[in-house]
């Protein structure tokens, strides 16, 4: 386990030899701008393939099934999905910019279009590392980029330049892919209006949906009195030429029947009005029927308010704050190896005899995904688990009768079952529960739980926030929306205004897998960042926010909450 106290490429020709290869990636990027400018981001994760171009283009894959291999100067042997075109260019083929690096757009229209004296005569979406002052590149010419290192017109690329044998099926495809990525359309885009969604599933907490969608309602207003936004970013004159004010759409989706019918739903909704993403939304027991809407129909999915995200490692278009219960059962889980001395994964730790723990959640609520995550945590470590699902209209005191007092008791419940614990005494002399289903700070624990209980906290302390929320409730006050969910509406508000700057920047470079790309680069830079000490978003990652506390009641009236320990990033 990983703790931390705070949140968490000279111009010289190569030669020009089949048996030299250097990464696509870098290659495409001396295309436009010099590679010493490029900084390429760590390999994504393999993703589904549809054509020989794009298997090459994002895993690194020939069409003969091979890796593909790339070496650069300095001898460095890349290999596979490490020497894929994405992991620099990105999905979006549009590239990025991130401070004085640049990786330049190599999207087919980006390299040929003709070559403009002024700005205004170009007729590409601004794109930062675009360079429409040099000679248009011809299939024949990317093709002698790619393999002698030969930009447009006829200069020797960096010494970075990366030279890869490509037989010419290979080449066809790889250019054709990049032809390919020319062919989408902006949807849910209009010359005056974007249009987003949000969603709400039926078994969504309705004082949550009620709180969501005030401060939905009134961002979006408030957005198209204030075309730039309420804090505008700063904008060169450059980007400001490209730039068209749109006004902002909103499209409520409400779910209803059981969730095996939600994707026929969300079809008919997206049909009926294409929408550019899916922000925030709201949802219960089950996010997987959106999710995988999202990615099957390659619409951003932003930030929902979810208690149980979704885990997969090839997904791209949903991106998620936190989390959530997952990761409060990884600070438990943690919490709970270190004290027990249980033995780690390299066996660093002299084992003692492991400690029994009991959890306790209510069938079909979210705590029984937590408890399972645990559960499979624990077990890792040689740590028994004993698990009780209480069933629809039974207490809890029978769940916690005869667990020894020398054993760990985990609880994964919402605030009517945590009050009545005021009627039973502590079970154990430890106690951990979630702090996210329970209610964080307005927890009703009883006090005789308080001093032997402590909360997996999946967001900075309230002292620690403070300066980074009270703008959003300032903006609250001013606007009278009650504060009914102050971390659902902190979040809401910060999906709000990360969109707001990301579309800022994109300028009119309507793409969707661009716009999940620019959120990646922008969320680092951020600094109003709601409940969340630090948020980031490297290629590949879905979850922004990595890590959380334990936090314990402190004080002779045990009603303040402290950290019990550092910030934990497991």
């Amino acid at each position: 386990m990983k703790r931390t106290a705070s949140g968490p490429r000279g111009r010289t020709r190569a030669p020009s030899r089949a048996t030299r290869w250097l990464a696509p990636c870098a290659l495409l990027a001396a295309l436009i701008v010099p590679v010493h400018e490029a900084r390429c981001a760590p390999a994504a994760p393999p993703v589904a393939t549809a054509s020989a171009g794009q298997a090459l283009y994002q895993q690194g894959v020939l069409g003969s099934g091979e890796a593909l291999e790339a070496m650069h100067d300095g001898g460095v042997h890349l290999q596979g999905a490490a020497a894929a075109c994405v992991n620099c260019h990105r999905r979006s083929g549009l590239g990025s910019r991130e401070g004085n690096s640049s990786i330049p757009p190599i999207s087919w229209r980006y390299l040929v279009e003709p070559r403009t004296q002024t700005p205004e005569d170009r007729d590409l979406p601004y794109v930062p590392g675009m360079r429409a002052e040099r000679e248009p590149y011809t299939e024949a010419t990317v093709a002698r980029a790619i393999r002698e290192g030969i930009d447009s017109e006829g200069k020797p690329l960096s010494s970075l330049m990366p030279q890869y044998a490509l037989n010419d099926a290979d080449m066809q495809a790889l250019i054709g892919y990049l032809k390919q990525l020319d062919r989408r359309r902006p949807t849910g885009v209009t010359d005056t209006v974007l249009h987003f969604a949000t969603i709400i599933t039926p078994d969504a907490d309705p004082v949550k949906r009620a709180g969501m969608l005030d401060v939905l309602t009134h961002y979006f207003a408030d957005k198209n009195v204030f075309p730039l936004g309420a804090v505008p970013p700063l904008r060169s004159s450059r980007k400001m030429m490209f730039m068209v004010n749109r006004r902002w759409e909103l499209h409520v989706w409400e779910l209803k029947g059981p969730p095996d019918t939600w994707g026929g739903q969300l079809t008919q909704f997206l049909a009926r009005q294409p929408v550019f993403a899916v922000l925030s939304g709201l949802g219960g027991k089950n996010w997987a029927p959106i999710h995988d809407f999202c990615e099957q129909e390659a619409v951003p999915c932003l930030f929902p308010n979810v208690e149980v995200p979704i885990e997969n490692d090839r997904d791209f278009y949903s991106v998620y704050f936190s989390k959530g219960v997952l990761l409060e059962s990884e600070l438990i889980a943690a919490r709970i190896v270190d004290e027990t001395g249980a033995p780690q994964a390299q066996g660093t730790k002299e084992a003692k005899a492991p400690t029994h723990v009991w959890q306790v959640y209510r069938t079909g609520d979210n705590g029984e995904r937590g408890a399972q995550s645990l559960a499979t945590a624990l077990a890792a470590h040689g740590i028994a688990v004993s698990n009780h699902a209480l069933a629809p209209g039974e207490g809890i005191a029978g769940a916690l009768h005869g667990i020894p007092r020398s054993d760990v008791l985990v609880l994964w419940l919402r605030p009517p079952d945590i009050a009545a614990l005021a009627r039973i005494p502590p079970a154990t002399h430890t106690v951990f529960m979630s702090g996210l289903m329970g209610g964080l700070d307005s927890i009703p624990l009883p006090t005789s739980w308080r001093g032997v209980t402590r909360l997996a906290y999946p967001f900075d302390l309230p002292e620690g926030r403070r300066v980074r929320v009270d703008y959003a409730f300032g903006w609250f006050s001013i606007r009278q929306i009650p504060m009914v969910a102050p971390q659902v509406q902190a979040d809401t508000y910060l999906a709000c205004g990360l969109l707001a700057e990301t579309l800022s920047h994109m300028v009119d470079a309507f793409v969707r897998d661009y716009l999940v790309e620019r959120v990646q680069d922008m969320l680092e830079r951020r600094i109003l960042t709601g409940y969340y000490p630090r948020l980031t978003l490297a290629p590949g990652q879905t979850f922004a926010s990595k890590g959380g506390y334990i936090v314990r009641f402190a004080g002779p009236d045990h009603i303040k909450l402290v950290a019990d320990g550092d910030w934990i990033v497991p």
